[in-house]
């Protein structure tokens, strides 16, 4: 066997139109990509794991997967809580507290703290989200409704079936626990948002943006990140209290509040134990802008995530919805995640499918054991008992001496504020993070690397295998045309691609891949080839272009309008509807798509020999600098030109080069950072932190940025120059 020793070099260019062979004339190619978009109504099964060292990556993948979504990767400043408690409402055997406290700077988290009466501590905490029943710590499900379930078997007591969300307080406190009760955004006390907006777009803009616009999500910013936050801050504040025991903190909620609880128990491992209810599930996701975040559920589901949560205790019901096949269908995975890790006693599940979904008495009884089993509370037995509700007069946070937020706090002012601190916050932490020696280098890569790794969805040992399927070949002017495609196998991908190479000689200095910002047939200039690509081919080059997804041949299939394909929730005519989070959270972005064909390009190319990359164009320049920030110990060199191109200038959701968090960790520039020790010659852009990233790793000589406008001859001429 005869081997090519040269460069690999993939260069996106040109917008000029004219023939070029079809790969692809009669039948799309197989691409799961073509089929309809995944959503939150889907098929979500647990990703399998074969032994425990695979099962702990894959965990600190979600782990990651869930904080990046959210914006919280590397965690906000944790500013001071400012707590206030107040106005104690005196019961029986339990006492009730007012609370608020700032999440970020004038945001506030209100609820219920109960706290034991006549026991000693120090205490264990459950925290209680509590979903989306009407007005959330408020909700009175009225006698009719309370009847009909104590006729049932769901409730036992009037007013616990009343109110059902106060009911596991007030039990857990009576039992030795304090709990506190707190409100998602737009519930009851927590006034300073609504919950779902009717509208936004008048929040979408370059500056002053809401949490749905396209800048709020090119850095990360939404409503689940907020309520998120807003959670780990109550894990704070209840650590801050006199006469906790921080070592037994655990969560539980349903619905919606199961959502909160269930990546509450993921992210956080304060959280001792965790019982989030009538959620988990192979099927319905969440259906809110609270339980979806763009790239949450790419890869993983409810399941995944609820496993994350091992090896601590988990305990999990079932109800007539979504989660009504949990017993047969995702349980006995996470199971076996537990077996996995050696302690199968820790997780726990009842299916009363019987009942709608809930959180009622029987499933609350399940609820009590749990946590006394896992914090010791020493009962024997526990037999729910009937209580004196709060009033909502009670429970409410706010009164004279404490008013409720108005004015600025409140709406669309309020909103703007939060996202202009939480990305000044960022902006900062980022800044940070750029190394200026190698010592530094490690938590740059860890941050910055690994959110690119999530956002674009693949690694280089994650290509899997790459076939060529040769469909045509033509010579013109000395250069033998080769038309076929690339099957990437274990991702069900396929594109069409051309390889030109000298017709009269062997291919002797290594491949060239060229990909255009419109695919192949931007290579032929009025029914020729390119000069410079003949000039490559000549001198013993073979080149290579691809129709990336989308492009080409593909994209009257994949990319009609020159948009991304969108999913919307329900109607779509609500404002709240239209979230890019339903579509990017469980889709990879077009971007992310076209990188993953650009990387298998090079997995075929690099069988060939080293492998470079040229990219000049604002869809390509940026593609392959994406491409190679994750390919890079496959490739020798990249030359690129971004044309000025700034991810933060987009104003579309479905722009073809949207991709959620760009903005966030540095664009264009952080794609170069990640690329280093390979050589990079970059053009139309500067790139400070890319310079001290590969100052800092010792390679400063291998990256040259230019403000100069190159032509396609300087591409060449520093390729050919190279060798």
């Amino acid at each position: 066997m005869r081997y090519i020793v040269g460069f690999c070099i993939v260069i996106v260019m040109g917008v000029v139109h004219a023939e070029s062979p079809v790969v692809f004339p009669d039948d799309l190619p197989r691409d799961h990509r073509l089929d309809d978009l995944r959503t939150l109504n889907g098929f979500f099964p647990f990703q399998p794991v074969s032994n425990l060292k695979q099962w702990k990556q894959r965990q600190s993948d979600i782990k990651r997967r869930i904080l990046v979504s959210q914006g919280l990767w590397p965690l906000p400043t944790k500013t001071p809580l400012n707590a206030v408690i107040h106005s104690r409402v005196d019961r029986d055997d339990y006492v009730v507290d007012r609370v608020f406290f700032e999440s970020i700077p004038g945001n506030y988290v209100t609820g219920s703290l109960y706290r034991p009466k006549g026991k000693t501590g120090p205490f264990p905490v459950v925290l209680s989200p509590h979903g989306h029943w009407k007005e959330g710590r408020f909700y009175d499900a009225g006698e009719e409704t309370v009847s009909k379930q104590i006729k049932a078997g769901a409730e036992q007591f009037t007013q616990g079936g009343r109110f059902p969300l106060q009911a596991r307080a007030v039990q857990l406190a009576r039992m030795g626990c304090m709990v506190f009760h707190y409100d998602m955004t737009g519930y009851a006390d927590a006034v300073q948002i609504g919950h779902r907006p009717d509208k936004w777009k008048h929040l979408d803009g370059a500056e002053n943006w809401g949490f749905m616009s396209v800048q709020a999500d090119l850095r990360l910013q939404n409503m689940m990140g907020l309520q998120t936050w807003n959670s780990i801050r109550a894990v704070d504040f209840v650590s801050e209290l006199e006469n906790v025991d921080r070592s037994r903190i655990g969560v539980t909620g349903a619905s919606g509040g199961g959502t909160q609880s269930m990546i509450l128990g993921a992210i956080d491992e304060r959280i001792a134990a965790s019982m989030p209810c009538v959620m988990v599930s192979t099927a319905m996701q969440g259906g809110c802008t609270c339980e979806n975040a763009p790239l949450l559920r790419i890869g993983q589901g409810n399941i995944d995530i609820a496993a994350a949560t091992a090896p601590r205790p988990l305990g999990l019901t079932a109800a007539d919805d979504w989660t009504i096949e949990l017993e047969t269908k995702g349980y006995p995975d996470l199971v076996r995640v537990y077996e996995l890790m050696g302690v199968p006693e820790r997780i726990t599940a009842v299916f009363h499918t019987q009942f709608r979904h809930n959180y009622n008495q029987v499933n609350r009884a399940a609820m009590y054991a749990f946590f006394n089993q896992y914090f010791g509370l020493g009962f024997a037995s526990i037999a729910e008992q009937d209580f004196q509700p709060l009033s909502q007069s009670e429970s409410t946070v706010w009164n004279s001496e404490y008013p409720k937020p108005s004015g600025d706090q409140l709406g669309d002012l309020h909103e703007i504020r939060l996202l202009a601190i939480a990305a000044r916050d960022s902006d900062r932490h980022m800044s940070r993070l750029v190394p200026d020696s190698s010592d530094a280098l490690n938590a740059y890569r860890d941050v910055v690397g690994g959110a690119w790794e999530t956002m674009l969805g693949r690694r280089a040992d994650q290509v899997g295998q790459v076939v060529y399927k040769e469909t045509s070949l033509t010579e013109m002017a000395g250069v033998a045309i080769h038309a076929g495609s690339l099957r990437n196998v274990d991702n069900e991908e396929e594109f069409p691609i051309l390889q030109l190479d000298p017709a009269d000689k062997a291919v002797d200095r290594g491949t060239v891949i060229w990909v255009t910002d419109d695919g192949k047939s931007t290579i032929f200039d009025q029914g020729k080839i390119r000069q410079d690509i003949v000039t490559l081919v000549k001198a013993g080059y073979r080149v290579v272009v691809p129709d990336l997804f989308g492009q080409g041949e593909l994209a009257a299939a994949a990319n009609p309008e020159q948009a991304q394909r969108m999913w919307f929730q329900q109607s779509g005519d609500k404002g709240w509807h239209q979230f890019s989070g339903y579509t990017f959270g469980f889709n990879h972005c077009l971007f992310a798509q076209r990188t993953h064909d650009l990387m298998s390009v090079v997995a075929y190319a690099s069988q060939l020999g080293e492998v470079c990359m040229i990219g000049a164009g604002k869809t390509a320049g940026p593609l392959v600098a994406a491409a190679c920030s994750q390919s890079s110990q496959q490739i020798e060199r990249c030359i690129v030109d971004f044309g000025g191109f700034r991810f933060a200038e987009l104003n579309r959701h479905d722009d073809p080069m949207f991709v959620p968090g760009a903005v966030k960790y540095f664009g264009v520039d952080g794609l170069v950072s990640l690329a280093a020790p390979a050589s990079m010659v970059v053009f139309g852009g500067d790139c400070p932190v890319a310079k001290r990233v590969y100052r800092a790793s010792g390679v400063a000589d291998r990256l040259q940025v230019s403000d100069l406008k190159p032509s396609s001859k300087n591409r060449v001429d520093l390729l050919r120059s190279h060798d």
